[in-house]
């Protein structure tokens, strides 16, 4: 076994291809579009290049034949935050050959010792956390968009190698009609009733206020987590490039307090219902197909990103009085997304995993970040429960 370094069209094609092998039994499976993972590992499109480096590998058999990839990367100003700088891995797909597994991990944790880091996380992205996050260790559904999704041995791969899991995160899911309990429906209602809050879903028209209003938000509610970095203005954009041509104005809603706003709970069309049929590639005839698919109101799943609560706000029911502002949209015949999915909840935030408890969401897929100290002497600790 050799490792080729991706350096060109060529690796790279191959890089994104790798995983039809690994996959092309399994009917939840969807092949990622080639462009996001591209983008991923374009410097010029990628902030997360400013203050971090990327690599990529691919992993040939004495054949010549491709059977495992990985990448490894790191970004300043993440690492620095926790206890050892830590780096990240992701992308990996292999055969289910510990051996090979070795190769591919011990060639990022060497790759990461040169740039300085001292651990390493495992399987994650080089980008925002609500991407390509975590290694799927339970759950037998079609793959989300955005999520990674990975065969039961991948588990035991990394585990023997040595990574030891840091957190859990939960997808949930629930009916679009589910009527919630009466405590759920009496905290939304302090809330609703109280004319200094006001919630709303947005207007495309007005985009620009509301990634602004997005951004001062995720700054108080999210940075305060050990590896989340502070979302500039560039990151916004970014986002919402990405996501301008799916969104639904009736699944992303904001609360404010006075004018001020406190809150954000951002959901999308589950757009993997189409991407599964375009196998990766969004050439002029897959974006036709794509518009076509998306008129015709093919997705009945709502995806569930991030919601977002200002500290001072927390514990007050805003989350409460946003999905019931939502359910006067969900609840009606017309409403196209008969189910709602919520990914991305860590088990270190339990305030949040009540959030979906308290409407009946239940637990349908189980993703599990890792990690490995490289000083194997140090103690482990499993990411602290934030309260």
């Amino acid at each position: 076994m050799h490792l080729v370094e991706v350096k060109d069209t060529a690796s790279e094609k191959l890089f994104l291809s790798m995983p039809l092998a690994i996959y092309k039994e399994d009917k939840n499976w969807v092949r990622p579009l080639d462009n996001e993972i591209k983008t991923i590992f374009n410097p010029a499109k990628n902030p997360k290049f400013e203050g971090g480096e990327a690599i990529r590998w691919l992993l040939m058999n004495n054949q010549n034949e491709c059977i495992g990839r990985v990448a490894a990367f790191y970004n300043q100003k993440i690492s620095d935050k926790e206890k050892q700088p830590t780096g990240g891995i992701g992308f990996f797909e292999c055969i289910d050959n510990q051996e090979a597994a070795n190769v591919l991990l011990e060639a990022c944790k060497n790759w990461l010792t040169q740039k300085g880091m001292q651990a390493m996380d495992g399987i994650v992205n080089f980008g925002e956390r609500n991407s390509f996050w975590g290694l799927l260790i339970e759950g037998d559904l079609p793959q989300s968009y955005g999520a990674n999704y990975h065969p039961k041995y991948y588990k035991k791969l990394l585990e023997n190698y040595g990574f030891q899991e840091y957190f859990k995160q939960f997808t949930y899911r629930v009916s679009s009609k589910h009527r919630p309990e009466e405590d759920f429906e009496k905290r939304a209602e302090r809330i609703l009733s109280n004319q200094s809050y006001q919630i709303r879903h947005i207007e495309m028209k007005h985009l620009h206020k509301y990634l602004e209003d997005f951004r001062e938000i995720y700054n108080k509610s999210w940075v305060k987590h050990a590896g989340v970095p502070e979302m500039t203005t560039k990151d916004v954009e970014k986002m919402a490039k990405d996501l301008k041509p799916i969104i639904d104005e009736k699944l992303i809603w904001f609360c404010y307090y006075n004018g001020e706003p406190i809150a954000f709970m951002v959901m999308i069309p589950e757009i993997n219902q189409i991407i599964r049929k375009l196998n990766g590639k969004m050439h002029l005839w897959n974006q036709l197909r794509f518009l076509y698919y998306q008129k015709m109101k093919t997705i009945n799943v709502a995806l569930g990103l991030v919601i977002g609560i200002a500290p001072r706000f927390q514990g007050r029911g805003v989350d409460s009085a946003m999905m019931k502002a939502f359910s006067k949209e969900s609840y009606q015949e017309k409403f196209q997304y008969h189910t709602l999915e919520f990914n991305w909840v860590g088990d270190f935030l339990p305030a949040m995993m009540s959030i979906y408890e308290n409407i009946g969401a239940k637990v349908v897929k189980i993703h599990a970040t890792y990690r490995y100290l490289f000083d194997r002497t140090i103690p482990f600790e499993r990411h602290p429960i934030i309260k």
